[in-house]
């Protein structure tokens, strides 16, 4: 059956500036957003990575740690990470590209090798790595998406791991085998592992932007119920006030 075609980077920023747009746009990129097709993520009760799962890895540095984090749009996971404790900055960018492809024009076409992804710095005697990607395959995305998140769709949204070291790979691997052998999802997860070549900031017009455009229709569609799932499953690492990156 035909249906309406619409780039799912243009119409993020359409429905975010609704203001802009003559009536009979709105409503068209609102029925998008709002049909029965576009399903908002739900939230998957998972357990944490077992001792066996955890079991020869390194140990945690005692001051902080990076891993880089891709699964749909930038903004949500995010927002995800900002609300969570330990967390000591989540920001916005681009990784598995080149710095020459590491723009928004560019990446959103597809083609870079680059995905939305996002850079999280976190303190492991607050949060570890473990918990960090039970709150990533639990609420911050679907990782049964292949290269795509709901309505925006490509590889530059798929689901991803860019690890810093064979430690993060390791358990990513472990935890992933764990979770799929154990059938907590409906379908395989395709999340993708990859060291970590490079992280490339996104524009500061992306930056904390769940937090500054709340009423957004994308942003209260998809965004704003994974903050929520986060603070429902998970209230031990909830954290109400954002920590937001400096523009």
């Amino acid at each position: 059956m035909a249906r309406l075609t619409v780039s799912p980077t243009a119409s993020r920023f359409a429905i975010s500036k609704a203001s802009l747009l003559c009536m009979a746009g709105v409503v068209v990129l609102a029925a998008l957003y709002w049909s029965p097709s576009a399903v908002a993520e739900k939230p998957v009760p998972i357990p944490p990575p077992s001792a066996q799962a955890l079991a020869g890895l390194a140990p945690a540095s005692p001051a902080e740690d990076t891993v880089v984090f891709a699964g749909g749009c930038f903004w949500g996971i995010q927002a995800v990470f900002q609300h969570t404790t330990g967390v000591l900055q989540a920001v916005s960018g681009y990784a598995g590209g080149t710095p020459a492809d590491a723009n928004y024009q560019r990446v959103s076409g597809g083609g870079t090798g680059h995905a939305e992804a996002v850079q999280v710095r976190f303190d492991p005697r607050q949060i570890s790595y473990a918990q960090l990607l039970q709150i990533y395959f639990s609420v911050a995305h679907d990782p049964t998406q292949l290269n795509r998140q709901y309505p925006d769709v490509g590889p530059q949204y798929r689901s991803a791991v860019f690890y810093a070291d064979a430690s993060q790979k390791a358990l990513a691997e472990r935890y992933i085998a764990e979770l799929d052998a154990a059938k907590v999802f409906p379908a395989k997860i395709v999340t993708q592992l990859s060291p970590l070549s490079g992280f490339y900031p996104a524009e500061k017009y992306h930056q904390n932007y769940a937090t500054l455009h709340p009423d957004a229709l994308y942003i209260a569609r998809y965004d704003l119920p994974k903050i929520a799932n986060l603070k429902t499953l998970l209230p031990g690492v909830y954290r109400e006030q954002p920590v937001l990156v400096a523009n």
